[in-house]
């Protein structure tokens, strides 16, 4: 999301992605090392804890969807659109999250820069060639840019949404695009999906359940908490059959490039440097902090123990991951 698009760096990307072809170095994996320092391969670490994440989970479910959001260039071992494909990567990942693609990357309800769409584009096509499915979140209102959202992206064989909020904390007042009955068993299955993670609108899990079981969205994405308090697994069960009767997927959003102060495992004390792998505050997200993803205390917390929070994803049923903060690599490599 956009804590909730690019959360660390959206003020550096800003300012310099147009310049990166030119600043980035020919293996793509700038490590800011200096003499003395251990070199530390920022992207590569990314992509094995996605990695790690998808091992765990789909050894607990083989149908566990894996979705990174943002964060591209990890597609390409150079970080360049037509490098090399991280074969790894690519085979751990079900599908890529993509913010801002037609509206919303310098504001929104408005047009994304053009050189911004096409640079993006050339990633995202090379994963869909790969068979990977595509989602897409455009932030705009007006009637007319919500239909040539919806029109180009389908026409670019990806699945998108046009969010009427960027904090993700509504549900369109519009029947999702290209609406269905079907079943969806698999990510490669859906035609559209709704993105849910806020849910300060809702009072209650039972009325966020009602809110979402009456859509016929194929896919949700959510959050595993409202007001602090977990879903069950029978609520979650409850919201994977759409209004139509289908069968929908349900995916929870679990942010592993940074630390939220909001989750269960923040611990009172806590502050940048304490623990030694906490980094800066978010200036634009008050109280969302950059975490040293590679530190295995950080590991323990997302995947590598019995009670880490993808085991508790794990326990509840839900059916994938949506991964973000995934471009955590640029904020190093700045």
């Amino acid at each position: 999301m956009k804590k909730l698009l690019l959360p660390i760096t959206a003020f550096l990307l800003l300012a310099c992605h147009n310049d990166m072809d030119d600043t980035r170095p020919e293996n793509g994996n700038n490590t800011g090392e200096t003499p003395g320092e251990t070199v530390i391969d920022y992207r590569q670490e990314m992509r094995q804890l996605v990695i790690s994440i998808s091992q765990k989970g789909k050894a607990s479910n083989g149908n566990f969807a894996v979705i990174p959001q943002n964060g591209i260039e990890l597609l390409t071992n150079n970080g360049d659109p037509f490098g090399s494909i991280n074969t790894p990567y690519l085979n751990a990942i079900d599908g890529h999250g993509q913010e801002d693609l037609l509206y919303g990357y310098d504001s929104d309800d408005v047009a994304t820069p053009s050189d911004e769409t096409d640079y993006l584009m050339e990633f995202l096509d090379r994963s869909k060639e790969f068979g990977k499915t595509i989602l897409v979140t455009d932030y705009c209102t007006t009637e007319s840019k919500v239909t040539d959202s919806y029109t180009r992206n389908e026409d670019n064989g990806y699945i998108s949404l046009a969010a009427p909020q960027r904090e993700l904390n509504a549900i369109p007042g519009q029947a999702p695009h290209n609406e269905n009955a079907n079943d969806i068993n698999n990510l490669s299955d859906a035609k559209n999906f709704l993105y849910l993670i806020n849910p300060d609108n809702f009072a209650t899990k039972q009325d966020f359940i009602t809110a979402v079981s009456a859509t016929n969205y194929d896919v949700v994405l959510m959050d595993m908490f409202l007001g602090g308090e977990s879903f069950t697994q029978q609520e979650i069960t409850q919201l994977k059959t759409k209004a139509n009767g289908g069968v929908r997927m349900v995916i929870c959003y679990m942010s592993i490039g940074e630390a939220e102060d909001y989750r269960y495992y923040w611990q009172s004390g806590w502050t940048t440097g304490t623990p030694e792998w906490l980094e800066a505050e978010n200036p634009s997200w008050a109280g969302n902090y950059t975490v040293q993803y590679w530190n295995d205390e950080w590991k323990n917390i997302i995947y590598n123990t019995p009670d880490s929070y993808l085991d508790k994803i794990l326990n509840t049923s839900f059916n994938g991951v949506y991964l973000d903060i995934i471009e955590a690599f640029e904020y190093f490599e700045q």
